[in-house]
């Protein structure tokens, strides 16, 4: 029997991986009646605890389309979550009647703690300010058929660095391709976590960190527009202060070459001017239909339905205690979006990350905890 594979971040794919589900995307999109009856009979569950339109119907239409059935909620106030049933109980349950779990949560490390309990994989559709892989999936995809590559490009990362959890996973996935550039262009308050520019660092990729669009625009082959994400913030104050900080228009592309191309997760507020939508460059609408196809392109991956590529995690980020070298238990996160704070039987689990200088990061949300020396 196969393990149970999951995809929790990223990087619990190999390149190998990445690339298969990219040609089996495109093979989908070139010969869709060669996959309208592959998961007859399978069926997914849709977990949202927090509010989604176009994952959650992505995930939806895929594996209608290809032939499955799906079950599920799109509000925690309809689950058992109201009434304290924690995340893996939840999906100890949801296990006897779906063959697999696509969740999203509020709660960074979420999907991890689901993972240790699941008996079928465990697809994580974005945690908090976290990580979102199968977005990073979309625009991988997306990136592939728009610019013929995934290596030698420049990528400028705008708005909401920090929270950001599209950024943090696609930061995850081109450090892997060679001579990937990122220019980071953010407030400072928004600026993106030590934590991924550590990650940027180790890998020796290139980066440099802005203010203004402007002065990053003319260099770029990718311009990667985020949302200033109301929901994230513990201040409604400082959102409406930080939240028009950047806004794309006509004019503001003029110096852009002209085979750039804008993406965005989507949805939108006003950071990208409608008059964008007609530029051939624009390309975040077409990048929502890339979305379907990558997820069923996953869909049959994770339930063997198509050959497996090189291995990758065989844990697929279900088990820190297994994934990590070094662990501590004795450091509580202070992470309060962490999962760990409102699921109390969860243990701490730390890893060092750097040595030298003494930091350790929680295995469920990335927190940072430095030892005294």
């Amino acid at each position: 029997m196969d393990k149970i594979r999951n995809l929790i971040n990223i990087t619990d794919l190999t390149v190998e991986e990445i690339n298969l589900l990219i040609e089996t995307a495109d093979d989908i999109e070139a010969n869709p009646e060669k996959y309208r009856d592959v998961c007859a009979h399978k069926k997914l569950a849709t977990l949202f605890f927090e509010p989604s339109t176009r994952t959650r119907l992505s995930f939806e239409a895929a594996m209608l389309e290809l032939g499955g059935s799906v079950l599920g909620f799109s509000d925690a106030g309809s689950s058992s979550s109201t009434k304290g049933e924690s995340v893996r109980d939840t999906i100890r349950i949801v296990g006897n009647y779906a063959d697999i779990i696509a969740m999203r949560h509020p709660r960074e490390g979420a999907p991890i703690a689901a993972a240790q309990k699941t008996v079928v994989p465990i697809i994580n559709a974005g945690d908090g300010g976290h990580f979102h892989p199968t977005q990073t999936l979309t625009d991988l995809l997306t990136i592939s058929r728009k610019k013929g590559r995934l290596d030698d490009l420049t990528v400028g990362l705008c708005g909401d660095l920090k929270f950001g959890r599209t950024v943090h996973s696609l930061v995850d996935a081109m450090l892997r391709y060679e001579n990937v550039r990122f220019v980071l262009i953010s407030p400072d308050e928004l600026k993106m976590p030590e934590y991924v520019k550590d990650k940027m660092n180790a890998a020796g990729a290139k980066w440099t960190e802005v203010e203004g669009l402007e002065e990053a625009i003319p260099d770029l082959d990718i311009l990667y527009m985020t949302r200033i994400q109301k929901e994230r913030f513990d201040s409604a104050e400082e959102y409406e202060r930080l939240k028009d900080s950047y806004v794309l228009d006509t004019e503001k592309l003029k110096p852009a070459k002209s085979d750039m191309i804008v993406l965005h997760p989507l949805p939108r507020v006003n950071e990208i001017s409608v008059e964008v939508d007609d530029d051939p460059r624009a390309c975040y609408f077409y990048q929502a239909l890339c979305g379907k196809h990558i997820r069923m392109a996953l869909i049959l991956y994770l339930l063997n339905l198509i050959p497996k590529a090189g291995a990758g995690s065989a844990s697929g980020g279900g088990s820190p205690e297994t994934n990590a070298a070094v662990l501590r238990d004795d450091i509580c996160c202070a992470n309060p979006k962490c999962i760990t704070s409102t699921e109390q039987e969860l243990k701490h689990l730390f890893r060092l990350t750097d040595e030298k200088r003494g930091i350790y990061r929680c295995v469920y949300c990335d927190g940072e905890h430095v030892e005294e020396k």
